[in-house]
């Protein structure tokens, strides 16, 4: 009888919380998304700055890397939001997160692309150059699609690690999903479940992506996506 009474307490504590949890992973979906379509825009970026080793912005780049793949992503949010207003850069938190995201994932992204950029056979660059095509144009119509395909597991790695480091943006006083789990448990108590729901939240969000990568893995395995 007590088991029976627990249990149906607990339904009523998930389904008071439920409404919570979606906010916050509305909230998690968007500064991951934002952060890692920024991320492979500054991957690109910094890959082909780094294939074409064009002078000090190749070394830029490579210390960007090194620092950014060095430093964890919640000692970067510290910095970003809490000692840029010391020179006068004040973002709210939800900037500060998305900036921290695209920062750490771009170095992950740059080096996930130069390793496929360095897979395309060395005659294809100079049977572009051959042909007449500029650097940009053998980067965008040969190197880059071939680079992409090779690409694809370690892209998708980064994406699903992105969007489970957004686990931290809390520290910058975003109500994301761990925020909501860590404030829920600190006011009422009921640790099991605040995080169980915490659990679902984030298996509901990353496991579709898991298996898109998969999917898009093996179509790529199959002969790539134009076939």
């Amino acid at each position: 009888m007590a088991s029976s009474l627990r249990m149906t307490m607990n339904v009523e504590i998930l389904a008071r919380y439920a409404p919570l949890y979606v906010d916050a992973a509305v909230l998690t979906l968007r500064i991951a998304a934002i952060g890692i379509v920024g991320s492979l825009v500054v991957g690109l970026l910094v890959a082909a700055i780094r294939q074409y080793r064009i002078p000090l912005a190749s070394q830029i780049g490579a210390a960007y890397v090194e620092l950014s793949r060095n430093t964890p992503l919640l000692v970067q949010l510290f910095f970003i939001y809490f000692g840029l207003p010391r020179v006068g850069i004040t973002w709210s938190g939800e900037t500060c997160a998305i900036v921290g995201l695209i920062f750490l994932g771009g170095a992950y992204m740059a080096e996930a692309l130069r390793s496929g950029l360095d897979s395309v056979a060395t005659i294809q660059w100079e049977s572009a150059s051959a042909l007449g095509l500029t650097r940009t144009q053998t980067l965008r119509h040969v190197a880059l699609p071939q680079a992409i395909a090779t690409s694809v597991p370690p892209l998708a790695a980064n994406v699903i690690f992105l969007i489970k480091e957004t686990s931290v943006v809390s520290v910058v006083a975003l109500p994301d999903l761990v925020y909501v789990a860590k404030d829920l448990i600190g006011m009422s108590y009921n640790t099991s479940e605040a995080l169980v729901l915490l659990v679902i939240a984030y298996l509901v969000i990353l496991l579709p992506v898991s298996i898109a990568a998969r999917l898009i893995e093996k179509k790529v395995r199959r002969g790539g996506f134009g076939n």
